[in-house]
């Protein structure tokens, strides 16, 4: 049974603070159940917000208390209300509807004294199935005890104030309750219902004090509240949906949750329809769904308005299918519109199971929001469905990490089958139906048209010029008309001099009238030869591409006595600028127009942007405003089509804004990250191991990082403050960064390579444990987020970073400054410094053998079969289904993820994959890391090549293991196919165990072939 509880506002509340102002939230309990509102600041607050209590005993009660939140000392208590559950449950109609509420003090002095009122709204949600499947609970009301107090809905604890406080009179007549009423627990009341006479349900409490107009006004609003119950009940999904929908006063799409994103797909589906498919009462997709995750006992309530139809919520109930770790659980589920305007939509849905071990303690939420998708080139219409999720404990529990983690893999695996059964319902977008959404959104760009001509007569439309032209015309008329003058003074023929102080100050305005308005000429003509200089050109070479969309701008500030600008923007990153060409007399400009960068090697940190007002003060370009874009911080899909906020007095004065849209591409596919830890091998003079997708994805979860950045290497330090803080550092090819937990307070920060100013080694010293110190110096004013880590700061604004107690001291140092050399070096100093070193630098030697080099591999057959199979069905292996992963974990895998496949080429596909090895297959528990590239024999078959490396196995460092599948259909049987598989071992260190090595490589790798591959048959066959 389930009560729920609004809290509205409140009123004529008790000043707590010194300063007339309060900060307050209300503060809810109900038995060890625990929830609080948002903070307001004020004497009259409106809260708005509704919460859920799971009852198990009616005789509890329900506690709403008023706090002042105090952020130095312990929270000030304001005043509350004590209301039974046994209230709400005597109603005909159970509930107490809306009404305001007297607050007391638990001051025991002063028992009595009011606090103010509060107004709520206290009801028991009448979509509990066991409620509901009781037939005679419509037609017969609960019984009442003598000495109960029942307020209603709209009456006022004020009619008490006279006598004692509501929490007085229920221990007052808490005896007689043993005697006159059966207990109080929902068995208790449901064999009431029953066992009790209807003379019984007249029965009135004699201690009530109800007037006469407000028991009328009770009835008529009970009367009021069933037939909007029963209206409600009576229209269709449809109808109140539109309802929502003319109340929606355009609400914002609200984020994803916290705890990850289930689903993000695509669907050739108007958005409304896929509304209804999803979320209709009469929609099959919820039956068909617990039919596939094996849920019994569905049972979906209706949709119903409320809170004046600005809400629409419904309710389910079902019954979780047993697992491996717990048996079958009963599950309640509340949906709840947040938004519905006709083409965006957003559901909430919590989700509880109070039957499971701790179920009391947290809620699931999840977040389902459907919004349009991008045009496709067929004309049909599409739509994104985004699925997020969190937890939200309600209360505290040591067990919140364990429970967490099932929750997440229940969630994965339940989100699985959702997403296939939706994809076999809705078709899904692919790739090819989706094409180029960059080239779609830039094709609509065209440069506004303007002829020379006009731009010049508006440009040169202005008080100057007129003045000058009037001037120039009066002298020349003047010529005409006067005649000419005597020669005097120090005159000559040719030579005519002012011959009075009037004429020769009329000769100088002439004088400076004429050059302001060459200057203008100048400046025009300047300005017309920049025009689009830099549009349209196109990037050089391979890489990451970046591509910036300059739309418009919006409320420029002005620095001229016109009111009007002449702006132009001016984009850098990786040391290269982009200048955009010039808008005469514009304060909303429409450029237009589309930027690319060469592309580069590693992604870019860091756009810079700024504008400029070509005619400023004194003639100069003045600075309007700039901006600054990380790439680090900013999901590259929310660039394609952003509004930029300008920073500066100017820029922050008129809320200046530029109109965006930003693509970086990776036109090499997975070979960038290839070639750029080959070329650090090379600097550091170190194998670099490409790390993992797990551990890739567990790095940029860590500090928050786009999905294209990966790890390079980490090592184990102390951070030097006040005290030396142990942690780890992390290095990729855009930042470094540092974390720690230490007795569970988290430092955590990172700083660009571009950012750092000058890195310095400190010799070895007695704090440092003997270790080198590895000194960071920013540039002034950057890292300000990072300004908790930093030693200190100089008087320029610098901040330093002191690092030290290295394990491994020298692989660090060399890996930090050739990471911040490659950043800092400008693009032809990367190539020439890279092209030096491959002729001329050798690679040191390392502790325990060198690095010879990577060569050809020589590869030879291990093994060779014919299997009972088509080589469609044999390439299920390595399809990335359901297939491949079990196929996976029989053979002794555990942990296995992997990447999707992605082309390379025309006929060429790569994917990464991780996992472990169980302990019965090696003593090591050894981590693998995989790249497997897949191609096709001429339509005959299949070719699967793989390199895979070896982490926590003795020597793994020592070698890769390269092997080859060729697959082809024998041609006189039609589901027959022949294997041939090939090895190669590249060996990275000399070693004296090379034959030791090859023979266990060799005996291992066949016993697992054969363990496959009779896997593979018996499936088969299977099917």
């Amino acid at each position: 049974m389930k009560l729920v509880v609004r809290v509205i506002e409140a009123k004529d509340l008790a000043i707590t603070d010194s300063n007339g102002l309060s900060d307050l939230y209300v503060r809810i309990q109900l038995g060890k159940q625990k929830f609080k509102t948002k903070v307001v600041k004020s004497l009259t607050p409106l809260w708005d917000e509704q919460f859920t209590f799971w009852v198990d005993d009616l005789k509890d009660s329900l506690v709403v208390s008023v706090m002042d939140e105090d952020k130095f000392f312990n929270h000030d208590y304001v005043g509350r209300v004590k209301v039974p559950i046994s209230l709400v449950f005597d109603e005909e109609i159970k509930s107490l509807g809306t009404a305001w509420y007297s607050m007391k003090t638990k001051n025991k002095k002063a028992p009595n004294k009011e606090c103010g009122e509060i107004h709520l709204s206290i009801y028991i949600s009448q979509n509990n199935p066991s409620l509901e499947s009781n037939d005679i609970g419509d037609q017969l009301l609960p019984p009442r005890c003598p000495d109960a107090i029942s307020p209603s809905p709209s009456r006022s604890f004020n009619s008490l104030s006279n006598s004692s406080s509501l929490r007085e009179e229920t221990a007052s007549t808490s005896s007689r309750e043993d005697k006159s009423c059966t207990q109080k627990s929902l068995a208790g009341r449901i064999a009431q219902i029953f066992n009790k006479s209807s003379a019984d349900l007249s029965s009135i409490s004699p201690s009530r004090s109800i007037d006469s107009d407000q028991s009328e006004t009770t009835k008529a609003e009970v009367g009021e509240i069933k037939i909007e119950e029963e209206q409600s009940s009576n229209e269709t999904f449809e109808e109140a949906l539109k309802k929502l929908q003319s109340a929606d006063q355009g609400s914002e799409i609200p984020n994803d949750l916290s705890g990850g994103v289930l689903i993000d797909q695509l669907y050739i589906i108007a958005p409304e329809d896929l509304n209804v498919l999803l979320f209709s009462s009469d929609s099959n997709f919820p039956k068909s769904l617990s039919d596939v995750q094996g849920t019994t006992e569905l049972q979906i309530g209706p949709w119903k308005l409320e809170n004046g139809g600005e809400t629409l919520k419904r309710s389910l109930t079902y019954t979780k299918a047993p697992t491996k770790l717990i048996k079958a659980v009963k599950g309640y589920e509340d949906q709840t519109y947040l938004k519905a305007d006709g083409k965006n939509f957003a559901v909430l849905a919590t989700v509880s199971t109070p039957d499971v071990m701790y179920g009391s303690t947290f809620r699931v939420e999840i977040l389902y929001v459907i919004t349009p998708g991008p045009e496709l080139p067929s004309g049909e219409q599409c739509s994104r469905l985004v699925i997020s999720w969190r937890m939200n404990f309600v209360q505290s529990t040591m067990m919140k990490g364990m429970i967490e983690n099932g929750a997440r893999q229940g969630m994965k695996e339940s989100f699985d089958q959702y997403a296939i059964l939706l994809c076999q319902t809705v078709k899904p977008v692919e790739t090819k139906d989706l094409g180029s959404s960059k080239e779609q959104a830039l094709a609509t760009l065209q440069p506004e048209p303007q002829s020379d001509l006009k731009l010049a007569v508006q440009y040169f439309a202005n008080f100057t010029v007129f003045s000058t032209f009037l001037m120039v015309l009066y002298v020349l008329v003047h010529i005409w008309l006067a005649e000419p003058g005597k020669v005097q003074g120090l005159e000559f023929v040719g030579l005519d001099l002012p011959d009075s102080i009037g004429e020769f100050v009329v000769c100088a305005v002439l004088v400076l009238q004429g050059e302001r308005v060459l200057g203008l000429i100048s400046r025009f003509l300047q300005a017309r030869a920049r025009k689009g200089s830099d549009h349209g050109i196109k990037a050089q070479g391979d890489g990451w591409l970046l591509t910036v969309a300059l739309i418009e701008g919006s409320n420029l500030s002005n620095v001229d006595y016109s009111g009007l600008c002449d702006p132009y923007v001016v984009f850098t990153c990786n040391g290269k600028t982009r200048t955009s060409s010039i808008k005469f007399k514009k304060s909303e400009p429409l450029w237009n127009e589309i930027f690319e960068f060469d592309a580069m090697d590693d992604p870019p940190s860091v756009l810079d942007v700024e504008v400029f007002d070509f005619d400023g003060p004194f003639d100069e370009a003045a600075s309007l405003g700039h901006a600054e874009i990380n790439f680090l911080k900013t999901n590259i899909s929310d660039l394609a089509d952003i509004w930029v906020s300008l920073e500066g007095k100017l820029a922050m004065a008129c809320q200046s804004k530029l109109h965006l849209r930003i693509f970086l591409d990776n036109t090499r596919g997975g070979n960038v990250v290839k070639d750029y830890i080959s070329k650090m091998e090379k600097e550091v003079g170190k194998k670099i191991n490409m790390r993992s997708p797990q551990t890739n994805s567990a790095f940029q979860k860590l500090f928050g990082l786009p999905p294209e950045e990966f790890l390079i290497n980490d090592f184990t330090c102390h951070l030097k403050r006040k005290m030396p803080l142990q942690g780890r550092l992390f290095v990729s090819a855009r930042i470094i960064g540092f974390h720690a937990n230490l007795f569970g307070h988290k430092t955590k920060f990172f700083l660009l390579w571009e950012d750092i100013e000058d890195i310095q080694i400190i010799p070895p010293t007695f704090s440092s444990m003997g270790s080198p110190i590895i000194v960071i110096t920013l540039w002034p004013g950057r890292g300000v987020d990072a300004r908790h880590g930093a030693k200190t700061q100089d008087e320029e604004g610098r901040l330093k970073f002191r690092f030290q107690s290295f394990v491994s001291f020298n692989v660090a140092n060399r890996t930090i400054m050739a990471l911040w050399k490659a950043r800092s070096l400008s693009p032809e100093q990367k190539v020439q410094l890279v092209e030096e070193d491959s002729e001329t630098k050798s690679l040191r030697r390392e502790e325990s053998g060198s690095f010879i080099g990577l060569g050809e591999v020589n590869m030879s057959e291990v093994h060779s079969c014919a299997l009972s199979v088509p080589a469609s069905f044999f390439m299920e292996l390595f399809s990335g289904g359901e297939l491949d992963r079990m196929f996976m974990e029989k053979s002794g895998c555990v942990n296995y993820s992997y990447t999707p496949w992605v082309s390379e080429k025309s006929d060429v596909h790569e994917r990464a994959i991780y996992y472990k090895f169980e302990k019965r297959i090696s003593r090591y528990r050894v981590e693998v890391t995989s790249t497997q590239q897949r191609s096709s024999l001429d339509g005959k078959g299949w070719k699967l090549e793989e390199v895979m490396n070896f982490h926590g196995v003795p020597l793994g460092d020592y070698f890769n293991l390269h092997t080859r599948y060729q697959v082809e259909d024998l041609p006189q049987k039609t589901k027959n196919c022949k294997v041939h598989v090939f090895f190669g071992i590249e060996w990275l260190k000399s070693t004296k165990h090379h034959k030791r090595i090859t023979k266990n490589i060799v005996k291992n790798l066949q016993e697992r072939l054969k363990l496959i591959f009779s896997l593979v048959e018996k499936e088969f066959l299977a099917k």
